[in-house]
């Protein structure tokens, strides 16, 4: 239980770190085009991120694919651009498309995303052979943390939306423009060439 509770903590605190704030930029970016009517979307959105996070995370703790950690620190606040651009490309457009564009995103950027983390994490379990255990319980700490900011997101955003009358294409704008200027500066600062 004890080795549950410490990589249940780990994951939290992969998301919940805001010193590494790319994680909760995306997580912006990803859950803003939806409401509260549609946490079950996000539901999804939340654990097929998870999915793939882990499962590049898997694949890097058991050797099988190793990427270059400068292309990944690199690729992640492009991941963070592209979800943005396309929020504020869209932002006038019914909602329908864009969440089912950030499904396919919170997939597959989530491999991307989980190869940053995945020599920290090799460090923690080492080379033995119990890695799959901890995977997991690291896997459900990251799925709290995310559904834990996603809930702050949505209520955010149906306050303003509400309460100040925002409309919600302007929800989306300004909040996917603020992330895209974010991930700009991080491309920037991680330029490897």
């Amino acid at each position: 239980m004890n080795d549950f509770i410490l990589y249940f903590k780990m994951g939290l605190h992969h998301v919940l770190d805001f010193s590494a704030y790319d994680h909760l930029l995306f997580l912006i970016v990803l859950a803003v085009v939806f409401s509260f009517a549609q946490f079950r979307k996000v539901g999804w959105l939340v654990t097929l991120f998870t999915i793939g996070h882990t499962v590049t995370l898997a694949c890097a703790s058991y050797g099988v694919f190793n990427a270059q950690m400068k292309w990944v620190e690199f690729l992640i606040p492009v991941t963070i651009l592209i979800t943005g651009t396309v929020n504020i490309l869209t932002a006038h457009k019914t909602s329908v498309g864009k969440e089912n564009i950030n499904l396919v995103f919170a997939l597959f950027f989530g491999l991307i995303h989980g190869f940053g983390f995945s020599n920290y994490f090799k460090m923690m379990v080492g080379k033995g052979d119990y890695k799959l255990f901890p995977l997991l319980e690291f896997a459900l700490g990251i799925e709290a943390a995310q559904l834990l900011i996603i809930s702050g997101i949505l209520l955010v955003g149906f306050a303003v939306q509400n309460l100040f009358k925002v409309r919600k294409r302007d929800w989306i704008f300004v909040c996917s423009s603020i992330v895209v200027g974010f991930s700009i500066q991080m491309m920037l600062n991680r330029v490897f060439w």
